[in-house]
């Protein structure tokens, strides 16, 4: 990528990272499944009267929606409430990378370059490392469900890919549509009407922060930004940037709820950025505008 969409990308990851304190922050009063139905419901609204639809199959749009943001999301916030910590959470997360890069390999022939398959691996190493110092503690139930949330993010990464959207806030923004009325009656059904219409009438300052932070900066923002760039480039590219967003997560983590990361927690978070800066290797000018001309004869 150029130097001006990797620091966009740099910036995403910054602004992710942090997102997971804010989610635990917001958190403590209101069910999971709940907290995410009224994040998406400030993305749509009033955003969807004033942005256009992007120009893409609503199958598409809708896929993205369920994929990259009730999927994930869904899954995350209940790791994150059955006991997930969010710095780990972030790194758990990130196994979206792999599954990102092996999915558009299959499906959209984008071979990763020798390079950017040792970037990831080292990064993939590097969550490994902290997962054996760090995650002995943590349920069981807990972990599955956060990687159900990054194979989630990476099949959406996939489709956003291959729809290839001009406008990234666009597809942000159209595809929560699917987003709040199914995990308000996921949440009904399972934390029950009483449960959600206390969490509603007590909704708190700390719950309205989060909220505005992860709807504005997490999604609107980063979401914006993140499918913008998988529009031009391909997903081996943009989505090891990401690897970025727990390294931010923990130092978050650590200055904010005084969760102090351990040596397997530091080691593996300097690995993970080795492992980006081995990933995102410049290829020379020649060789990427020959893969971006290879790409599109493909995708025509």
């Amino acid at each position: 990528m150029n130097t001006r969409d990797s620091l966009l990308a740099a910036l995403v990851a910054t602004i992710w990272g942090f997102n997971f304190v804010v989610i635990d922050w917001g958190m403590a009063d209101v069910p999971p499944l709940l907290f995410v139905a009224i994040r998406f419901t400030a993305v749509l609204l009033p955003a969807i009267f004033f942005i256009k639809r992007p120009d893409a199959p609503w199958r598409s749009i809708l896929a993205v929606g369920v994929f990259m943001s009730l999927g994930q999301f869904g899954f995350l916030y209940v790791a994150m409430s059955a006991g997930m910590p969010p710095g780990l959470a972030a790194l758990v997360l990130q196994a979206q990378v792999v599954f990102t890069i092996v999915i558009a390999a299959g499906v959209l022939r984008e071979i990763p370059s020798a390079a950017q398959t040792a970037g990831v691996a080292l990064g993939v190493v590097g969550l490994v490392i902290v997962g054996v110092g760090r995650g002995g503690h943590v349920p069981l139930t807990a972990l599955a469900l956060c990687l159900l949330g990054a194979l989630s993010w990476g099949i959406g990464n996939v489709v956003s890919r291959a729809a290839r959207v001009p406008g990234g806030l666009g597809l942000t923004v159209w595809s929560a549509l699917v987003v709040p009325i199914p995990l308000l009656a996921l949440s009904l059904a399972i934390d029950g009407p009483a449960a959600v219409t206390d969490a509603l009438t007590g909704f708190g300052w700390p719950a309205a922060i989060s909220t505005l932070y992860t709807a504005g900066l997490a999604s609107l923002v980063g979401y914006g930004i993140f499918n913008s760039l998988l529009a031009r480039w391909p997903s081996s590219a943009v989505v090891p940037w990401v690897l970025l967003a727990p390294v931010v997560a923990m130092a978050s983590a650590w200055a904010i709820l005084d969760q102090r990361p351990n040596a397997a927690e530091v080691g593996g978070g300097v690995l993970l950025l080795v492992g980006v800066l081995v990933a995102l290797r410049p290829r020379g000018a020649v060789q990427e505008e020959q893969d971006l001309v290879e790409e599109d004869l493909c995708l025509t």
